[in-house]
């Protein structure tokens, strides 16, 4: 999904995970903002999905999930 925003492009990017609490959330948000300080990240912990959420330009997808998983978290590209 690409948002245009200001003639600035914006992707976002959202990840299926097995993160269940906002504790594991918080921790996972901080590791990811330490790495892509540029990028808004939450969850929605509500959804089935546990979706992570990120927003920024260029995001490594790769990246991401390889730090999510490192983390003890499954973490894939929802499509």
């Amino acid at each position: 999904m690409t948002l245009i925003r200001d003639k600035c492009e914006f992707m976002v990017e959202i990840f299926k995970t097995n993160v269940h609490d906002i504790l594991q959330a918080e921790k996972i948000i901080a590791l990811l903002n330490d790495h892509f300080p540029a990028f808004m990240i939450n969850f929605d912990l509500h959804d089935c999905d546990k979706i992570l959420r990120v927003k920024g330009e260029s995001i490594p997808i790769d990246d991401i999930v390889s730090l999510v998983s490192a983390n003890g978290f499954e973490c894939s590209l929802l499509n």
